[in-house]
């Protein structure tokens, strides 16, 4: 497995692990690619339904050559403390950065001096840029923006909304854990749940198109293609990093499989969960592997999402029912998650009855049932309006 770069590195060229190159996570990396790869379908299916009608336009209106205002110098201000005084602190204590990024960032540790210094002058930066283009006479113009051309801040509020939700559900999941350390677990750069993450992105996009007058079932169409495709290169961060989301012991490769081995099973030597057993003359940080072979389910998951949002995009066009692409997402990921999580490793809860499903069982059922009700819902609607 690569936690981090150095031993992409290792297996290409030979170099040491856990150099300089490991501040490069794996699973970071296929996040952003996750991010990225999601923004674009998002924006080309975007502009399409623009132009067709589908997606009308809102005015902004803007005021250029005005004198710097108060408030955005003190935004400038805030914004260059919080910059260099986390960058103060990597700097400064370099070995632990490089050895968890994540944990340095999202911690509450900084340098207050290079915060300070940071701050003004960005600020400073600020007011000479504003001053420079200063007018006599502030103007007033009117753009036509269109929701592909707000991708961006959709893509931010997503991630943002998306981590804080992974975060609670990733609490909800592991309450001991939590208990146990609970800042330290919110602020830590592992702990993320993908049903939290849904739930809590759907939260904020909502507010977000409510705010800007865009249609949700129009943007939910577009979305949940952008949304598996994320999810399959996610999926694939998971496994390359090995970061503990695999399945139960592999049962013996029966006879008629074709595909490699490791497909059917697979150990993940240097994982970065650091589980199992320690493996022979390893000097690096990860050096266990797991001492049965499991079910690669990772990688499952990444075919079936890659498979179903090529499916959506073909339906794209398609689909009469507004909103009917955001239904078959539903149902397809809790028909997926429901029947992954047979094979997957994960906490259950004890019910009546013996029963003892997964937190993603019980939401995997959710959005089953939920995708289906909706759609009924939606297929009446679209008849009485017709």
């Amino acid at each position: 497995m690569y936690p981090d770069l150095s031993y992409i590195f290792h297996d290409l060229f030979g170099t040491e692990y856990d150099n300089w190159t490991q501040i490069f996570k794996t699973f970071g990396l296929f996040l952003v690619l996750a991010i990225l790869s999601a923004a674009f379908v998002l924006y080309k299916d975007l502009k399409r339904k623009a132009e067709e009608g589908k997606m009308p336009y809102t005015i902004s209106k803007s005021t250029i050559g005005a004198p710097p205002e108060a408030r955005d110098l003190l935004l400038s201000t805030i914004i260059g403390f919080i910059v260099f005084y986390k960058l103060g602190y990597v700097l400064l204590d370099f070995e632990a950065f490089r050895i968890d990024p994540a944990a340095s960032i999202l911690s509450l540790k900084g340098n207050a001096l290079t915060g300070v210094l940071g701050g003004l002058l960005h600020t400073a930066q600020r007011y000479f840029k504003q001053k420079k283009a200063q007018l006599p006479s502030p103007k007033t113009i009117e753009t036509k923006i269109f929701p592909h051309d707000r991708i961006g801040e959709i893509t931010m509020v997503a991630a943002i909304s998306g981590i804080i939700g992974a975060k609670l559900f990733a609490a909800l999941e592991t309450p001991k854990e939590f208990l146990q350390d609970p800042l330290g677990m919110l602020l830590s750069g592992g702990g993320l749940a993908i049903y939290g993450g849904l739930i809590g992105g759907l939260i904020g996009i909502s507010r977000y198109l409510k705010k800007h007058k865009i249609s949700l079932l129009e943007f939910a169409d577009s979305v949940v293609i952008a949304l598996f495709l994320a999810y399959g290169v996610g999926r694939l961060g998971c496994h390359f990093s090995g970061d503990g989301d695999w399945g139960i012991v592999a049962a013996s490769m029966p006879e008629w499989w074709f595909l490699p081995d490791w497909l059917w099973s697979y150990d993940y030597p240097h994982n970065v969960a650091k589980e199992g057993v320690l493996l022979e003359n390893c000097q690096a940080i990860y050096c266990r592997v797991l001492p049965q072979g499991v079910y690669p389910t990772s990688i499952y998951e990444a075919v079936l999402a890659f498979g179903m949002s090529g499916f959506l995009w073909s339906r794209r066009k398609k689909m009469s029912v507004v909103g009917g692409l955001a239904c078959l997402y539903l149902v397809m990921n809790g028909v997926e998650r429901f029947f992954i999580e047979k094979i997957r490793v994960n906490a259950t809860y004890d019910w009546p009855l013996g029963l003892k499903p997964t937190q993603a069982e019980i939401i995997a059922v959710v959005f089953v049932l939920s995708g289906i009700g909706l759609w009924l819902y939606l297929k009446q609607k679209s008849k009485q309006e017709k």
